[in-house]
């Protein structure tokens, strides 16, 4: 089975391990199609967070309690920045993170594009999946906020300045940069044409799906592959499992809500971008009103709290697609 999955970071990340663990290989070839607009360079290194929240978790090296960066990391490094009175000081780079970045930094300026250099980063980590960035452009998402040093006033921020370090303040709009101009990396548009599965996992529909969705050419796949796409939700009973995107919905029209997402994504049928959705048990009662959209629905827990309950939730995502495929 080709399982295709478009995936952010901590959300996308434990969902993947669920999936890898209910249909490991050979059952099934995983492709995960990663976002990149969270991207950042910092004190001249590319530093790729969702791309690296999965590789981690897949390959073993995740710090578990945090759901990101390296699990027995220190901070040497960044303590000698700050004494340097080097900036930003509010992102933090520890000792062992700092080395996938240094190498990522090298091959990009020896002439490798993003692809090929998170191909060669995953041959350390064998993560059990081939993960591809959505470009290999620069695109960046930048969040319009109240500007605090300046009443009245409005400024726009890097992502991870709005979510690291304002801890996402009131937003007015998001904006990813350069997506306009970019163009799929190599793989991305064949993984899901080729796709007997397509999963959106809970990961953010906004800064997340929505950024992977922005590159030219991804969407019109969605809409056009023969694979089943089922989606996961990223909200229960009306809040986020984690994140901000409680924030950033009201911004593209969306309702905070299971059936709010599932009517943000939309159904397939309709020109929208899914075949089914999976909801929690606490939003049963949407099963209803997500079938009126045009979506097959169904209800099951869906907290990711361990591996077992990740993979619980991946095969219910894959029994939903095969009954879709029948």
């Amino acid at each position: 089975m080709r399982i295709t999955v478009l995936s952010g970071g901590v959300g996308g990340a434990r969902f993947l391990s669920g999936l890898r663990a209910a249909m490991p290989p050979p059952e099934s070839s995983i492709s995960v199609i990663g976002n990149t607009a969270d991207d950042i360079w910092l004190f001249g290194l590319r530093v790729c967070p969702d791309l690296d929240t999965v590789m981690y978790t897949l390959g073993g090296g995740i710090d578990e309690e945090r759901g990101w960066g390296r699990r027995d990391e220190t901070w040497n490094a960044k303590a000698e920045l700050a004494a340097y009175g080097v900036q930003p000081t509010w992102f933090g780079l520890g000792d062992r993170d700092l080395a996938t970045h240094l190498v990522r930094t090298q091959m990009l300026n020896a002439g490798y594009p993003l692809s090929a250099v998170t191909e060669a980063l995953c041959a350390r980590w064998q993560p059990g999946v081939r993960l591809i960035p959505m470009t290999d452009d620069r695109v960046e998402t930048h969040v319009v906020i109240d500007d605090p040093d300046a009443p009245g006033a409005r400024r726009a921020v890097h992502f991870q300045e709005y979510w690291v370090r304002l801890h996402a303040p009131v937003a007015h709009s998001v904006v990813a940069l350069g997506a306009d101009e970019a163009v799929p990396a190599p793989g991305v548009v064949e993984a899901i044409k080729d796709a007997d599965v397509l999963i959106v996992p809970p990961s953010n529909p906004v800064v997340s799906i929505g950024t992977i969705l922005a590159v030219p050419g991804i969407a019109d796949a969605v809409r056009t592959t023969s694979a089943a796409v089922v989606g996961v939700s990223p909200i229960i009973a009306g809040a986020p499992v984690r994140g901000m995107a409680d924030k950033l919905l009201p911004l593209v029209d969306a309702e905070v809500s299971a059936l709010g997402v599932a009517e943000h994504y939309g159904a397939r049928r309709f020109g929208g971008l899914l075949d089914g959705w999976l909801v929690d048990q606490a939003d049963a009662a949407d099963v209803a009103a997500v079938e009126d959209l045009g979506l097959a629905a169904r209800a099951v827990p869906l907290y990711l709290r361990d591996p077992a309950t990740s993979a619980a939730v991946a095969a219910a995502t894959l029994a939903l697609a095969a009954d879709l495929a029948t």
